[in-house]
């Protein structure tokens, strides 16, 4: 083999693993997190419903205090559907917006203290990290961080209890 063809053969293999590494999955971010999970399938609706899939899909880092399914089934009957109307949407955006905060807060960030943060839509969460018996668990807004530090790329995901009412 000449210089020429070894020199192709290597260029052409820089370009396999260019294109190979072009067609990576990137890591999922908060908004393929929560659509994997079945115990989100309510707030990845409303978020669809809202438009906030690109912002959600955003750089961040975003920290998301994520109601499940059985959050927003505890909410009058009719709520739900109401709000994912499509002439609901401000208020819907007013809500879920109300649930995310810029930048990213873990458990280990807030355990032993009591903090409040500004949300996104410009309110403030009392979050607690001082309840427990021992201390151990976080609340928000009296909700209950039930499953926290769901890591996605741009951000936190905590699962809470509560729909949280702004």
């Amino acid at each position: 083999m000449d210089r020429r063809s070894t020199l192709k053969l290597i260029g052409g293999g820089a370009a396999l693993v260019t294109l190979a590494a072009c067609a990576q999955p990137q890591d999922p971010d908060i908004v393929d997190v929560a659509a994997g999970d079945p115990n989100f399938s309510t707030l990845v609706a409303a978020v669809q419903a809202a438009g906030l899939v690109d912002t959600l899909k955003g750089p961040g880092p975003f920290t998301v205090f994520a109601p499940t399914n059985d959050a927003f089934a505890a909410l009058p009957p009719g709520t739900v559907d109401s709000l994912l109307l499509p002439e609901n949407q401000a208020q819907l955006i007013d809500i879920l917006t109300y649930h995310v905060v810029p930048g990213q807060i873990t458990a280990g960030d807030v355990l032993g203290t009591r903090q409040n943060v500004t949300t996104v839509q410009g309110g403030t969460l009392d979050v607690n990290g001082i309840v427990g018996k021992f201390g151990s668990g976080v609340t928000v807004n009296g909700a209950n961080v039930i499953q926290p530090d769901i890591f996605a790329s741009n951000g936190v995901i905590h699962a809470i209890d509560q729909v949280l009412l702004p």
